[in-house]
């Protein structure tokens, strides 16, 4: 089910995503809908690293060097 928002941007910014969107050959709702889903990721990302990075260096893992000896 689809909800919809209700946003305010900028002259300019509205302006970008019109040319943008256009130059992507879509629309400027599918063009917002993967900037949310691709700024939700990063933020999930970034949950996930503050909350494991102390676990890794709690186990000695700083490096990727050091994942790759732990998993192989």
């Amino acid at each position: 089910m689809r909800e919809t928002v209700t946003i305010s941007l900028p002259k300019e910014m509205r302006r970008q995503l019109t040319k943008a969107a256009k130059a992507d050959g879509t629309t400027q709702s599918e063009f917002v809908r993967r900037a949310v889903k691709t700024q939700l990721f990063r933020s999930a990302l970034r949950a996930a690293y503050v909350d494991l990075v102390p676990k890794a260096r709690a186990l000695g893992i700083y490096t990727d060097e050091d994942v790759f000896k732990n998993v192989s």
